[in-house]
């Protein structure tokens, strides 16, 4: 339950940011359908970054048990889990575009190399199903942002304020808090 809430709040804070942010102010209808889409699977994306960078980092059960089951080293927890938290930040936050490049492709490698590893184990749909899912988000994301925060060909570097530093931040320190509000005991079901 927390999670679904910090989730559509997300989704509604970073709406409204938008209207602070002049190049991703929405214009009508479609403008508006866009800017909620681009947040509706942005949010989730960076909070399971933040929450899976948080558990990597914690050495959970859950994590060392499903590393283990597809045949990674423990060590490899530290190397996917340490970029998973700036990531989550960096898609949230306005501006960086280059930065948010970089972070769109880690986030899908990610997820696909996730989904993949999993459908190589032969393991239940259910495994694979959700990065594969998180995989489809990311691109949907990246495909969806605004002018301002794409890279080259984007709107031109305008005024933001402070709004549209301070909410994303806030929602990213939120996403942080309730992964570790959150953290599963134990290892995953089988």
């Amino acid at each position: 339950m927390l999670v679904a809430v910090l989730m559509v709040a997300a989704v509604v804070s970073g709406i409204l940011a938008a209207t602070h942010e002049e190049a991703l102010a929405p214009q009508g209808r479609r403008g508006w359908a866009i800017i909620i889409a681009y947040w509706v699977f942005t949010v989730p994306v960076a909070f399971e970054m933040a929450a899976g960078g948080i558990w990597d980092l914690l050495r959970i059960e859950y994590v060392r048990v499903v590393l283990t089951h597809l045949g990674y080293p423990l060590y490899l927890i530290y190397i996917l889990g340490i970029p998973k938290i700036p990531c989550a930040f960096v898609l949230l936050l306005p501006r960086l575009p280059r930065l948010k490049e970089w972070a769109y492709a880690g986030a899908f490698f990610n997820y696909a190399g996730a989904a993949a590893s999993h459908l190589l184990m032969r393991d239940a749909t259910g495994s694979w199903l959700g990065p594969l899912v998180l995989a489809a988000f990311t691109i949907a994301s990246w495909a969806l942002r605004p002018a301002g925060r794409r890279l080259g060909r984007g709107a031109p570097a305008t005024r933001t304020g402070a709004v549209t530093w301070a909410v994303p931040v806030l929602i990213a320190v939120a996403m942080v808090a309730v992964s570790l509000a959150t953290l599963p005991k134990g290892a995953p079901p089988q």
